[in-house]
């Protein structure tokens, strides 16, 4: 995701685990995997596999009706358990089809079944409900002029829907959107059926593969939808207002897709998934984000030169690979996702639009220091403030992991790092991988333990010398930037 960096508290991530277990009724289990960065995120009692999600939309200023059905598998013996929600009323629960006892707490809903559910047994629970779109600003639903669309990076999923609101926990989805039959409906994965009746038209989208909560898209809006093929026939659909006066502009910065992805499979392999695209939000947001297999992007910034424009639409393809088929086991391996995608937009830049790679990576390195001392090391960085939960987005996951990366590269070669980025996306595909799966994986294909190398870079406090240039200072005197052109990599959430 690109966006706007933000300054942070430092309430520590136990001390928001007690207050969320204390805040939670009796008998309910504590809310949470227990994430460093988000304690009360997800739920360790059980494993989604599939969310079905219903919406009807009555416009961007009222709220949707929504059902979620949600098949899992129980971890535990469960006699009470919670899901991530939030910005919705509840109507209704059900869990094995039978009506369940439920109450909200902060940000979770609490269900109690009618009988317990054995460890090991199917988990299905459906919640009718509704999901407000004007209920705040920090993340979730997008009010666009004409409809809607979704944010829900980092944690703000669950401002839509019920979840397991947690990387950890992916699944595959469906939507089905009802909307007026003037609007289109666009969501992650294919379209499976359109059917029209009477005024409305309802939408059915499937995902192939499973993906994370925090990467679920539905837009809904007056959109065009274009149609192309990239490498390998895959199918690719871009999403723009139906009435933009800029088509032709948007159009073909849009066409740029197909090489690219073509650039990113020459470095990492094949793309991973059913099809991408990109969606065109007429709004202003302050970010891009990587949603699985549909892109969010401002229009203006699409509307940019090729050259600002173009490599933060590898930044966030790369994501494709880095964060969405591979997705981090925890939230602060998030740096998996930003350096990785830093370091391909940082190589497209410097390979398409005639920069010097180098003069990148040092500019960058020379305010290092600054950035870690801001917001910690790349792959441990600090906590969100208790009243700004997309606070881990600073530069330390972006410009400290891509340096991380480039320095890597330097330490083993070109050739065996190309071989770790192809393992890696490879032997993790549709799962998830913590740092020390990277770093193990970086040891076994180098032929050397890189634990000591690696941990510095990624967890140490100071910057580390740069392999191959001794006389590369970080003295935080000039910013570290990603920006390889106009176009901050930065990021909301």
């Amino acid at each position: 995701m690109i966006g706007h960096y933000a300054r942070r508290g430092t309430l520590t991530a136990f001390a928001v685990l007690v207050l969320t277990a204390a805040a939670l009724p009796g008998g309910a289990s504590p809310a949470g995997v227990g994430d460093r960065l988000y304690p009360d995120l997800g739920n360790a009692g059980y494993d989604v596999f599939n969310y079905d999600i219903t919406f009807d939309y009555h416009g961007n200023d009222q709220p949707l009706d929504a059902v979620t059905r949600i098949d899992a598998l129980a971890k535990d013996n469960l006699t009470s358990f919670d899901l991530d929600f939030a910005r919705g009323t509840v109507r209704s629960v059900q869990v094995n089809g039978r009506p369940a006892q439920y109450s909200t707490e902060r940000e979770e809903l609490v269900i109690t079944p009618g009988m317990p559910v054995p460890a090991g047994s199917r988990l299905r629970i459906t919640v009718t409900h509704t999901s407000d779109p004007k209920a705040g600003d920090d993340g979730g639903w997008i009010r666009t002029p004409d409809g809607l669309a979704m944010a829900n990076q980092a944690d703000a999923a669950h401002r839509v829907f019920p979840c397991s609101d947690h990387p950890s926990d992916k699944a595959r989805f469906a939507f089905h959107v009802t909307a007026p039959k003037d609007l289109t409906v666009v969501a992650n994965g294919l379209r499976e059926a359109e059917v029209t009746g009477g005024p409305a038209t309802t939408w059915t989208y499937r995902t192939s593969h499973p993906m994370a909560t925090e990467l679920a898209q539905v837009s809904i809006g007056h959109s065009t939808v274009l149609h192309r093929t990239g490498p390998h026939g895959l199918p690719l659909r871009d999403v723009i207002g139906a009435a933009d006066n800029d088509k032709d502009k948007l159009e073909k910065r849009l066409a740029l897709t197909s090489g690219q992805i073509d650039w990113m499979e020459k470095q990492v392999g094949p793309y991973p998934f059913e099809t991408y695209g990109i969606l065109s939000v007429d709004t202003t947001t302050g970010f891009e984000l990587e949603t699985e297999t549909l892109s969010l992007f401002e229009r203006h910034v699409l509307l940019a030169s090729e050259a600002d424009t173009a490599p933060v639409m590898v930044h966030e393809l790369a994501h494709q690979w880095f964060g969405d088929s591979v997705t981090p086991a925890s939230w602060s391996d998030v740096w998996l996702n930003e350096g990785h995608a830093t370091w391909y937009q940082w190589l497209y830049a410097a390979e398409k639009y005639g920069l010097k790679l180098e003069d990148l990576v040092r500019t960058a390195y020379r305010g290092d220091r600054k950035v870690r001392d801001a917001g910690g090391p790349p792959a441990a960085p600090l906590p969100p403030a208790a009243n700004d939960k997309l606070g881990i987005f600073r530069p330390n996951i972006y410009v400290s992991g891509a340096l991380a990366l480039y320095a890597l590269r330097t330490e083993i070669g070109p050739a065996a790092f190309k071989r770790l980025e192809r393992a890696w996306v490879t032997r993790h595909r549709d799962g998830n991988a913590s740092t020390r799966d990277f770093i193990a994986l970086a040891s076994q294909i180098s032929g050397r333990d890189l634990t000591g190398f690696l941990d510095a870079w990624l967890y140490g406090k100071d910057t580390p010398p740069m392999p191959g240039h001794s006389d590369w200072k970080s003295d935080g005197t000039a910013p570290a930037t990603s920006k390889p052109h106009g176009v901050s990599i930065t990021k909301h959430a």
